[in-house]
């Protein structure tokens, strides 16, 4: 046995002996691992643990320096000292105790050399403690957060613990993303497209404001998501320590709610609150967790967990008689009216189309509501306003009366204000934002939509399927025409969304990109009951692929308590080449987690949208080229599949194999920036 007692530096100081049964050997090293005068890490089960060889033998410390916590096996031997890498603090390397004056010193553990190493003789744990961070995951999961995604790191490893053990229970799953904003997407898209909460996860000061952009695309959006910050230790909060930051105040304005759990606080109903202002509000919450409430027993804040049970209450509020009449004699006096849905009718969808079967009018989306028709339906116009089709303006030109549903009068849209409206929506907020309407319904759209069914009198059949098929063939013969189009300069934007609207699976989950290739996207792209997902009003470019993440990890859970059951659809992004830019690394994540996701990349070597809006603006294009790797190639470095498509002809292959390929795909096609 090393007698590790005493060393040549320090007075004799005895290292512990514990009574037998209260400590377990452990084997270390071995004999000749570690040269005289060397130190080392050396992690034992989840113990971390300084070894030391000097003359005097091995000795074994706890790796963390009394002083603030500096590794020690990172440490050197100078002079017979161990000295702490961070501050250069000295303590015997044999058992731990600093030169006089100090008294503070690193636990010491028992060595003994052994045939066949160095063993170590470690204190025996009792189970884990029950924390705050278990009883705040506990209530998340009750409230149906079944994803978090996120980075771990130093100021959330106590929360991060707590997710660990989630995860093994098979309570919740955790994506450890490459940057903080992609987890912020991911988690918003995952909300955007099941009605759900999701969650993303990051530590204190900039890993926290990295998550900023994605969570106002959820604010924006009306998407309820949960955001977790880790923070600094409260002992040095506001005193300007490493990664301080105001996070409460960097929070403010995008979280409708935003609270720092405390020592002291109610944590089980801080995350209720959190949970609930996200789902009722469908709005950002945002809790901080300092690094050191982390890891309190949950007995500081009481041990249960919370859940929505007596919480919530039903959103399908039914119209009031009155509104409900003004829309119904709108309607049914009306010879022309149309209908416009937007994203606010997602849940009400299936009675919105039930109520324009009904009255044989034309139904035509907003560009964020692109596929809650299919463009197959007889009635369906495609998309109104800038991305938009022919075949819709056309309607709404003709219309006599509009009748919209979960729509926020973009002006990207551009629906007719001059024109009567009922306007139908949840939030009271909405009704008449931009501009005063006819009939202002508040109700949820689906309930309304069925009243009003039951109310207006069927009319004469109006012929409209037919005319609704003129004008597709009219938009049609126009877009064969575009394909055509040939500068030998890349392919056009046309041929590309022929291709995809013929291969892409009719149920597939698509998040599309800013940029050129979306304002395509919404023209000639025809849907034929894909589920869309896109930035809407924030529009963020980058948003494709992280969006794309969180599909994917909507595909992989049971149905919940409110969302679809989405197991098996396909999950397809696209993007330009400068939007994979902003987040392309996350390919090493999907590959990670053997995500079935297959991103197609349009690229034109261009901020094509920016170059067109300085011509239109007369200005010279200026600094919106862009220099880039191979992106087929970059997608096999990541160990995804990779396809260049450089003409028409090999089209239709290449994105066949990458939808057919298990895990990411990539398919990069070169285009014309002109030929949009």
């Amino acid at each position: 046995m090393t007698d590790n007692s005493s060393d040549a530096a320090t007075p004799s100081v005895a290292v512990p002996v514990l009574p037998d049964g209260e400590f377990a050997w452990h084997r270390l090293i071995g004999i000749e691992e570690l040269d005289v005068g060397r130190v080392t890490t050396v992690t034992v089960e989840r113990e971390s643990l300084c070894v030391t060889r000097t003359d005097a033998g091995i000795g074994c410390l706890a790796n963390a320096c009394p002083h603030q916590g500096g590794p020690l096996g990172e440490g050197s031997i100078e002079g017979g000292w161990l000295r702490c890498p961070w501050h250069g603090y000295d303590y015997s390397p044999t058992n731990g105790r600093p030169p006089p004056p100090f008294g503070d010193a690193p636990e010491a553990y028992r060595t003994e050399v052994r045939s066949d190493g160095v063993y170590v003789a470690l204190p025996t744990h009792s189970d884990r403690t029950r924390t705050i961070s278990d009883q705040l995951v506990d209530t998340m999961t009750a409230w149906g957060v079944a994803w978090v995604f996120g980075m771990v790191g130093h100021s959330n490893l106590g929360f991060a613990d707590a997710l660990r053990i989630a995860e093994s229970r098979g309570d919740l799953a955790f994506i450890g993303v490459r940057h903080e904003g992609a987890a912020a997407f991911a988690a918003t898209a995952y909300a955007k497209l099941t009605g759900e909460l999701a969650a993303c996860f990051a530590i204190a000061g900039p890993a926290s404001t990295n998550m900023l952009t994605g969570l106002y695309d959820a604010k924006t959006d009306r998407a309820p998501v949960l955001a977790i910050s880790g923070q600094v230790p409260s002992k040095v909060r506001g005193r300007g320590a490493f990664q301080d930051t105001d996070l409460s105040a960097a929070f403010a304005d995008v979280a409708r709610y935003s609270q720092t759990v405390q020592a002291g606080s109610d944590a089980t109903e801080l995350m209720n609150l959190a949970c609930k202002t996200a789902l009722v509000e469908r709005d950002v919450a945002h809790l901080v967790l300092p690094d050191e409430v982390q890891v309190l027993p949950a007995a500081h804040s009481g041990s249960a967990a919370g859940s929505p049970g007596g919480r919530i209450g039903s959103r399908a509020v039914s119209p009031p008689d009155d509104a409900l009449k003004a829309a119904v004699d709108m309607l049914a006096g009306a010879s022309r009216p149309m209908v416009i849905v937007g994203q606010g009718a997602r849940g009400g969808i299936d009675d919105i189309v039930a109520l324009a079967e009904s009255m044989d009018v034309p139904v035509a989306t907003t560009f964020k509501a692109k596929g809650l028709i299919s463009d197959t339906h007889p009635l369906a116009c495609g998309v109104l306003g800038r991305s938009g089709t022919p075949i819709a303006s056309w309607f709404m030109n003709e219309a006599d009366m509009l009748a919209t549903f979960g729509v926020s009068f973009s002006n990207h849209t551009g629906i007719a204000s001059y024109k009567p409206i009922v306007q139908v929506d949840f939030d009271p907020m909405a009704l008449g934002r931009f501009h005063a309407v006819t009939a202002p319904v508040l109700s949820d759209v689906g309930v309304a939509a069925r009243a009003l069914a039951a109310a207006v009198p069927e009319p004469a059949t109006r012929g409209t399927s037919d005319e609704v098929a003129q004008r597709w063939a009219i938009w049609r013969g126009e877009k064969a025409s575009r394909r055509g189009d040939d500068r030998n300069r890349g392919m056009k934007s046309a041929v590309v969304f022929d291709a995809l609207s013929r291969l892409v699976p009719d149920d597939a989950l698509m998040a599309v990109d800013v940029g050129n290739h979306a304002y395509s996207f919404g023209r000639y792209f025809e849907t034929c009951g894909q589920t869309v997902l896109m930035s809407g009003y924030l529009g963020s470019i980058g948003f494709a692929l992280p969006a794309a993440m969180g599909c994917w990890a909507a595909t992989q859970r049971a149905p919940g308590i409110w969302g679809p059951d989405l197991a098996g659809r396909a999950v397809v992004s696209i993007s330009g080449d400068g939007g994979f830019g902003q987040y392309a690394m996350e390919m090493t994540t999907a590959v990670k987690y053997g995500m079935d996701i297959t991103h197609v990349l349009l690229n034109n070597s261009e901020l094509g949208k920016i170059s067109k809006e300085q011509r239109s603006a007369e200005l010279d294009v200026w600094q919106t080229s862009l220099h880039n790797p191979s992106f087929a190639e970059f997608a096999q470095l990541c160990g995804a599949a990779g396809y260049l498509v450089r003409t028409p002809a090999e089209l239709d292959t290449a994105v066949s194999a990458a939808l057919a390929h298990r895990g990411p795909a990539l398919v990069e096609v070169i285009t014309d920036p002109l030929l949009v």
